[in-house]
């Protein structure tokens, strides 16, 4: 789940006599505090180096090819660590070693144990929602009734072109879109039907001309900075580009809404690849991301809920109260979850999905 300021790569150095070495973190951008950072090699001696992604293929192709040279990786639990568990690609954690596991929510531990049994793997970092991105102004002034909180808003032709001129941007990630266009459709979105999928591209390719680009970062400050006007996106990058846009020196109104025919719930997952170079910094970096005041400050920076329990009581109520952070038990109900599919069918997602973007 998610993406800005941390950019290609971030070295901290050593602040402290205690403590040795250094960890490979290949991550999301903006998606844990920079001083935490900061605060865990001055408490640890041991260098963080930081590279981020922007979408889970890209990890997971590092991953398959080997000798990546990451200690924590954070992938999207359902497909992709669950693919890439089943393809053997990560070590099982030593809980001896993480201090803090306790402070886990037992509920999202509960979902993520599904995919991985006992929780052996894996622990969840931030969760969240796909969603609508609106600038609330420029949206009204072209469709005063716009159906804001429908995916109508960004499957249905007739209307997403109402909104060319004031540009509109969709994550490039078959495995977020495909389903949220069968949902549109009434269709099972963890369907894995060669026919059931075709009619999502079909619905992504009706709307293709109208989307000014497909990308799963940049929509963050093209919404913030008034480039475009609608994104279709993660819950948290679109809170994000909210909170820039006010307070910027020409304050915009960004709203966000999940679509109410339902929407993907995401778990990112923290975990260790089999062939990590530095097992032992790894988990001390995890139990430092399992500490409430790390996650706390990553969740007010990235508008994610995360999933640390403890955390909670040092969020502030306007985060922690929000419902496009934290959905109710209503919102909740919902949420729907995909699986991973066999390796032809993801190919072949992958090959209609590049057919959708080229326009071939």
């Amino acid at each position: 789940m998610r993406l800005g300021f941390l950019a290609c790569l971030l070295t901290l150095a050593a602040a402290s006599a205690h403590g040795q070495g250094q960890v490979n973190v290949y991550n999301w951008s903006d998606y844990i505090a920079e001083d935490q950072l900061k605060r865990f090699t001055a408490e640890t001696g041991i260098k963080v180096n930081y590279t981020t992604y922007d979408s889970n293929e890209i990890l997971d192709a590092k991953l398959r090819a080997g000798k990546s040279g990451y200690d924590v990786v954070l992938p999207t639990a359902s497909p992709f660590f669950v693919r890439q568990l089943a393809a053997n690609l990560y070590q099982p954690l030593d809980r001896s070693k993480l201090k803090n596991w306790g402070n886990l929510d037992p509920r999202i531990m509960e979902s993520l144990a599904r995919l991985d049994p006992l929780n052996v793997h894996g622990i969840p970092w931030m969760w969240g929602t796909i969603g609508i991105g609106y600038n609330v102004p420029e949206i009204r002034k072209r469709m005063v009734n716009a159906p804001v909180d429908s995916l109508s808003m960004i499957f249905e032709p007739s209307i997403v072109s109402r909104f060319v001129d004031c540009g509109v941007m969709v994550i490039d990630s078959a495995t977020d879109v495909l389903p949220a266009a069968m949902k549109f459709r009434a269709i099972d979105p963890d369907s894995k039907v060669a026919e059931d999928i075709n009619r999502a591209g079909e619905v992504v390719k009706a709307i293709r001309p109208f989307v000014r680009k497909f990308h799963s970062s940049e929509y963050i400050n093209a919404l913030a900075g008034g480039d475009i006007c609608l994104a279709f996106g993660y819950s948290g990058d679109i809170l994000q580009a909210r909170d820039r846009a006010a307070n910027a020196a020409t304050p915009r109104d960004i709203a966000f809404a999940n679509p109410n025919q339902g929407t993907m719930l995401w778990i990112d997952v923290a975990a260790i690849p089999k062939d990590a170079p530095n097992p032992d910094a790894a988990h001390r970096f995890l139990d430092f991301m399992l500490d409430p005041r790390t996650a706390a400050a990553s969740t007010t920076l990235t508008r994610y809920a995360n999933a640390n329990l403890a955390a909670t009581a040092l969020l502030d109520p306007s985060i922690s109260g929000n419902r496009a952070i934290y959905p109710n038990a209503d919102d909740r109900a919902r949420l729907y979850t995909i699986s991973a599919g066999t390796p032809e069918q993801i190919r072949e997602r992958t090959r209609l999905w590049t057919a959708i973007k080229t326009g071939r």
